[in-house]
């Protein structure tokens, strides 16, 4: 028996490499989640920002109906948002490298355990595009009818796994994400601190912040205070290195990402320290000062300045709150000059000048040394 077992170990483990299932934390809470961020981009993201542009400079080839499904009149952005179960189970498979049968089989699976999810949907998707993906990827071209048995394993797999686990998973991320809320609304200066901290820590990590606040639904304060966090560290890195990087790395990290700066962050952990402490600065003044509210998609509480979809989440709050926000009490609101000043000073103006004075400190002190920001 002892020496049957390696056997089968083996071979299971090869079979395992033949099918390119690789059960790792990088694969699936790496490259799978910052995927799924991605497909929530290319959805949700994109279709809430056309709809507001649509709606507040009148343009109407954004403003028109396009389709009338079910009764329900769709615009462009809204036909975007509503593939946002599809667009992120696609994206999914896809980083798992999923075969074409199997990546188009996971678009009714997306749709439908988005569905199936509610306000938690996101996290839904992820945990069953995950699975459907994989067993699909085992029994893809295993048979001579593979033309059946791929899409009908991953279909009926994918759905019967949302059908048992799509619901629970929603509501366990939605009420957690309602605890967030509420306890940032409570307490807003600690939740303040500990949000900006933690959503700007993910944001920097290789694991996809913007996935996290859209699965827990971060709006209103909390989602103000992830913002503030998530532009800590992208604008904070940007001023940081710039003796190093120059012009290039305020762009490749102030609208791109702060995650260019993992490689130097695990060889030089004391880097991080000037974006984190700033993180836990700009936060409570986000909530308690300026009282920075995300109440756009919640997607967009996670983003900082990538793309510039951080502040813009938060102006298209100010005028068509998202569904998850409205839910949580917020109203359309007319800005004033208060609210576009807070909005410049959080995202930018004061990570930055933090950033600059704690850089020129520790760079003095002997913790950032020179060569250590470069990309």
């Amino acid at each position: 028996m002892t020496g049957g077992s390696p056997k089968r170990t083996g071979g299971f483990r090869a079979f395992l490499k033949r099918k390119d299932i690789e059960i790792s934390l990088h694969r699936y809470g790496v490259a799978a989640m910052g995927a799924m961020a991605q497909g929530l981009f290319c959805s949700l993201l994109i279709g809430t920002i056309l709809n507001t542009l649509g709606a507040q400079f009148h343009i109407g080839f954004l403003t028109a109906e396009i389709v009338n499904f079910a009764g329900k009149a769709y615009t462009i952005g809204g036909i975007a948002c509503a593939m946002a179960g599809p667009a992120m189970a696609v994206a999914i498979g896809a980083a798992l490298n999923a075969p074409p049968m199997v990546l188009f089989t996971l678009v009714p699976v997306g749709f439908a355990t988005n569905a199936m999810g509610g306000a938690g949907g996101p996290f839904a998707v992820y945990i069953v595009a995950l699975l459907a993906s994989e067993l699909g990827k085992a029994v893809s071209k295993e048979t001579k009818i593979d033309i059946l048995v791929t899409p009908a394993v991953t279909l009926l797999a994918g759905i019967g796994i949302a059908a048992l686990v799509a619901a629970p998973v929603g509501n366990a991320a939605s009420a957690f994400g309602r605890l967030v809320v509420w306890g940032t609304e409570l307490h807003p200066f600690m939740m303040g601190m500990v949000v900006s901290v933690l959503v700007g820590i993910a944001l920097t990590l290789p694991i996809s912040s913007a996935a996290i606040c859209a699965g827990l639904g971060l709006t209103g304060l909390a989602g103000g205070a992830a913002l503030a966090g998530c532009c800590a560290q992208m604008v904070g890195f940007a001023v940081l290195s710039f003796r190093e990087n120059r012009w290039g790395g305020i762009v490749s990290q102030g609208i791109g990402t702060s995650m260019l700066q993992m490689g130097n962050i695990i060889r030089h952990p004391r880097i991080w320290l000037a974006p984190i402490i700033t993180s836990a600065i700009t936060g409570p003044i986000a909530t308690c000062v300026f009282h920075i509210q995300m109440n756009g998609a919640a997607v967009n509480s996670g983003m900082g300045t990538c793309g510039l979809c951080g502040p813009i989440g938060v102006w298209t709050g100010w005028i068509t709150p998202s569904e998850a926000a409205l839910a949580n009490g917020a109203a359309a609101i007319d800005p004033g000059f208060w609210d576009w000043f807070g909005l410049a000073a959080v995202s930018v103006v004061l990570p930055a000048i933090l950033c600059v004075l704690l850089g020129w400190l520790f760079r003095r002190i002997g913790w950032i040394r020179p060569g250590e920001l470069a990309l």
